[in-house]
């Protein structure tokens, strides 16, 4: 997954912006349309969004809801339309901030700052009734904790830092039991019910650890 995804056919002026957050520690990249920012996203997921409104074939306004159809990643929109109607607009299909060029970089990285400070740097993850400790490395339903192995542990904080996407099996057990490892991939699919007995009120309907037919698993 990356950091973040700059959408920006304006290559110099991407590509600047791409060396600027790298320099800050981010993995950023760069899309040249907004087709391809939606590929991207859609294959490898991204935890923020740059996104320009004028590109060639679909917008950024068109990116923007196309991401929000399904989506709650953040979203800055940056753009040289800077009347009211277009800031509007860009809030309204649900972008997290709309800064008019040219910017100041120092400005941009101070948005990107905070977007990632609140979002992504809280020492808990709560939703709905499961909260998820990520100091004590406990998870609590409904204030009792609940015993969790630490692979079944580290499932849940990935499907939770990914909430409401659709992340592949193959991308679960990889990113949990590695490339390498020997376990066969059928464990996911056990960690997953283990998972369930544990969390859900009803295991056979889950609420929060959802089957995406053919896909994977999505935590909502």
């Amino acid at each position: 997954m990356a950091d973040i995804i700059v959408v920006e056919d304006n290559e110099e002026i991407g590509g600047l912006l791409q060396d600027f957050l790298i320099a800050e520690g981010y993995d950023a990249y760069l899309a040249v349309t907004g087709e391809e920012g939606l590929e991207v996203f859609e294959s490898e997921g991204a935890k923020l969004f740059i996104l320009d409104i004028m590109l060639p074939g679909m917008d950024g306004f068109a990116v923007c809801s196309k991401i929000r159809e399904k989506d709650n990643t953040p979203i800055i929109i940056v753009s040289a339309k800077d009347s009211k109607e277009d800031k509007l607009n860009g809030i309204l299909l649900g972008a997290d901030d709309y800064i008019e060029k040219p910017y100041d970089i120092d400005i941009l990285l101070a948005k990107v700052q905070g977007i990632f400070k609140r979002r992504y740097s809280t020492d808990e993850i709560i939703c709905g009734d499961i909260k998820l400790d990520k100091i004590g490395h406990r998870v609590y339903k409904n204030g009792e904790e609940k015993s969790l192995n630490a692979k079944e542990y580290a499932l849940l904080l990935y499907l939770m830092e990914n909430q409401d996407k659709v992340i592949s099996k193959d991308e679960l057990f990889n990113k949990i039991w590695g490339f390498d490892s020997d376990s066969e991939p059928q464990t996911l699919t056990v960690h997953i019910k283990w998972l369930r007995e544990k969390l859900e009120d009803d295991p056979k309907k889950p609420v929060h650890i959802q089957t995406v037919w053919g896909v994977g698993y999505r935590f909502c």
